[in-house]
């Protein structure tokens, strides 16, 4: 359900009382506002669309830019898969960002947790069915911005479009934008939002991109001993399953495999 914007006077639409006072960008691609599709998500009524999208794929360059600008503007910039399917076709169940204060990570990791041991066939050594809580923070190797625009220019390199959304911070798009990429994990978005959150303060996690079923991350502090590592990757085993059960099946294993890394992806089936 895509609104043609003709300039960005448009964005204001985005925000409650129309993007008064923000510096708005006004020299964006060709692109549209987006609503969520009434039949797919007939059961909420939204006053506002949920983000812009642009219309063709976007450089690196123009990611960076509009990153630095958020602090001015308000519209956190996301690279976009699958252009048509979520996104243009407004197959999205927005939320509030309010609806995210409601939800704790170290929580939603108990509880997680719990319920995936019933179904669960990953090696969870050495922690079996004991959580052990959210790791401790990692330390900055850069700063998260410069790391944030080193892995925007990877994630640009598939040929992505653009998403703007009006929020506080980067992990707000989850719910803000109607994410449904996890369905199959967990229905609402606004948990997971959550966690992001909870890493962009502990690991120097930004948002860069998503896609129907997928979230790329950059990390400018991630663990730096297999320990830690192995703690976190507990962690990414509550927000997505998959990467374990359908990646190495073990946490040590994967544990690895983020260990030291700046960008963390995430897949769901």
């Amino acid at each position: 359900m895509a609104i043609r914007t003709d300039d960005g006077e448009h964005l204001g639409l985005l925000f409650p009382d129309g993007g008064d006072g923000r510096a708005l960008p006004d020299d964006l691609p060709p692109g549209a506002l987006v609503w969520p599709d009434p039949e797919y998500d007939r059961l909420r009524t939204h006053r506002r669309p949920s983000f812009w999208l642009s219309d063709s794929p976007v450089p690196a360059s123009l990611w960076s830019r509009l990153r630095a600008e958020h602090p001015r503007s308000g519209l956190w910039p996301v690279l976009l898969e699958d252009s048509v399917q979520p996104w243009s076709a407004g197959q999205i169940a927005p939320e509030p960002a309010s609806e995210i204060d409601n939800y704790r990570a170290s929580a939603f990791m108990t509880e997680v947790w719990r319920d995936l041991l019933a179904g669960g066939v990953a090696d969870l050594a050495p922690y079996g069915e004991e959580c052990p809580g959210l790791a401790e923070p990692g330390g900055l190797v850069a700063d998260p911005d410069v790391v944030a625009d080193w892995y925007a220019r990877i994630v640009a390199g598939r040929r992505t479009p653009l998403g703007l959304a009006a929020v506080d911070r980067g992990a707000d798009v989850l719910a803000v934008m109607g994410w449904q990429g996890a369905v199959h994990h967990n229905e609402w978005s606004v948990p997971l939002a959550a966690v992001v959150r909870s890493w962009e303060e502990r690991f120097g996690v930004r948002v860069i991109g998503m896609g129907f079923n997928t979230l790329d991350l950059s990390v400018a502090a991630p663990p730096a001993t297999p320990e830690h590592a192995l703690h976190v990757a507990a962690e990414h085993w509550t927000f997505c399953p998959d990467s374990i059960l359908q990646g190495p099946g073990t946490l040590a294993d994967y544990a690895e495999q983020i260990q030291g890394k700046n960008a963390w992806s995430f897949w769901w089936d």
